[in-house]
């Protein structure tokens, strides 16, 4: 962790809970305990890198995945694609749906091996589904239905490309690392949709974000020891923590606003962002099929299919729920959009959704701490780290304006002049939302939950 952001507070004074605690009091030493998968060093990441091919019983799998991203396909409904990559990817797609069924028994002993196996088969499906023709059906053939959904029942997640799939478990060292730990300067991404850079550093930018979260998730950690203290002096370290953590909010922000320097809007818009779009962006609407489900009765129909989204970011979530900031008002548009939030949590991993429901049934929380306290420096330390949370998400606003709004905009202009069709249709993201309208209502719950003095 030293590499990352500094490790003395591990070595903070703080009481002892864990030994004669009282019943029903939190035991906030577990907050990154292997129960939640998150390490002290880093965070939602894993510590060494993610596994980046699986034993010779599933080469079948990576093979095909290699053999796409050689072949750099290009998108079904992309205008002007050549005869010849219609060609190519059709023949690949038969490769496919030739695939032996590979039994998935031996992976499901190894979460290593289960994390692999889900990043290889949804950039498999991903491919398949985004190069077949716009019109077409998307079917997806039994040899990758059935593995992969029995895999998701096991990872209890959606078989769909994730958040996860792409930023947590997609990086590898560039140079070897004392401990083989990742650093934010040290790190490339293992698999790409379209090999490009932008795609590279698009997926880094938030992988760059979770990896200096790892001090915020650590403030938390020696905040809710002090809460079961509340003291005068217990106060003061509270602030003291907060001031650090609106620090670390600020860096950031700066990360994620650094993905303009590596990563081009209208190469993401046009090339990147349409291939991990879930069912429920497809343009046309159309439903993913999958085959081979009436030989598996014990496989359930997926009902999750949305795309990877930032709202799957553990860590962003972590924050709200540590600072309150994700308590909706009663208005039934905030309680859709605090649905959709939650919904975001079933396409994490199952151990970092146990994490975030650990946190959230903290029997003291800071909000309420900070607002019956009473004390001006602990209140003046929470809205300054409130502000720094509003910031990173007018962040996140400018990020989505130059990545999607401002593109969308123009491919709807150029799609107008050409056909003369002058509907608006709302914007969506790749976690079918609302886009424009969600980000903002959730940006003002932020800013909302700062609290008056008395």
């Amino acid at each position: 962790m030293a590499s990352l952001a500094p490790n003395h507070f591990l070595s903070l004074p703080r009481p002892d809970l864990t030994v004669g605690q009282p019943l029903g009091v939190t035991d906030t030493s577990t907050l990154a305990a292997h129960d939640f998968d998150v390490d002290t060093r880093t965070g939602f990441l894993p510590p060494q890198p993610p596994l980046s091919r699986l034993p010779m019983d599933w080469e079948p799998w990576e093979a095909t995945l290699e053999d796409a991203l050689e072949h750099k396909f290009q998108l079904g409904d992309r205008a002007g694609i050549s005869t010849a990559q219609i060609m190519l990817s059709a023949l690949w797609r038969t490769s496919v749906a030739q695939l032996p069924i590979i039994t998935t028994d031996d992976i499901q002993k190894s979460e290593l091996l289960l994390r692999r196996a889900h990043h290889v088969l949804s950039f498999i499906m991903h491919i398949y589904i985004h190069t077949l023709p716009p019109d077409a059906e998307l079917r997806i053939p039994a040899p990758i239905t059935i593995p992969l959904l029995q895999i998701c029942a096991q990872l209890q997640l959606p078989p769909v490309n994730t958040y996860a799939d792409n930023v947590l478990y997609n990086w590898t060292l560039v140079s070897p690392s004392p401990f083989g730990l990742p650093t934010i300067s040290n790190l490339r991404c293992q698999t790409l949709f379209t090999g490009t850079k932008d795609e590279e550093e698009f997926y880094l930018s938030s992988t760059r974000i979770e990896l200096r979260g790892v001090e915020a998730l650590e403030l938390m950690r020696v905040t809710m020891d002090e809460l079961f203290v509340a003291d005068a002096i217990a106060i003061r370290r509270i602030t003291t923590y907060l001031q650090m953590m609106s620090g670390v909010i600020k860096e950031l922000k700066e990360l994620l606003l650094a993905v303009k320097e590596g990563c081009d809007p209208d190469i993401f818009y046009k090339d990147i962002r349409p291939w991990f779009r879930g069912e429920d962006s497809d343009p046309g609407k159309r439903k993913w099929i999958f085959e081979g489900l009436d030989d598996h009765p014990e496989l359930e129909e997926p009902t999750e299919l949305s795309g990877s989204s930032a709202g799957q970011s553990p860590l962003v979530h972590a924050l709200d729920i540590f600072l309150g900031t994700d308590q909706p008002s009663h208005s039934p548009s905030a309680a859709e959009k605090a649905a959709f939030l939650a919904r975001m949590q079933s396409y994490m991993s199952r151990h970092h959704r146990n994490f975030l429901r650990h946190l959230s049934v903290n029997p003291r929380p800071l909000r309420t701490f900070v607002s019956t306290t009473g004390d001006t420096a602990l209140l003046e330390a929470y809205n300054m780290t409130v502000q720094s949370l509003k910031e990173f998400r007018d962040a996140h606003m400018i990020i989505v304006t130059l990545y999607i709004v401002l593109p969308a905009k123009r491919a709807r202009a150029a799609a107008q002049q050409i056909a003369g069709d002058e509907e608006q249709a709302s914007l969506q993201g790749t976690g079918g939302t609302d886009l424009v309208n969600f980000l903002k209502s959730v940006r003002d719950r932020t800013a909302n939950a700062r609290i008056d003095p008395v």
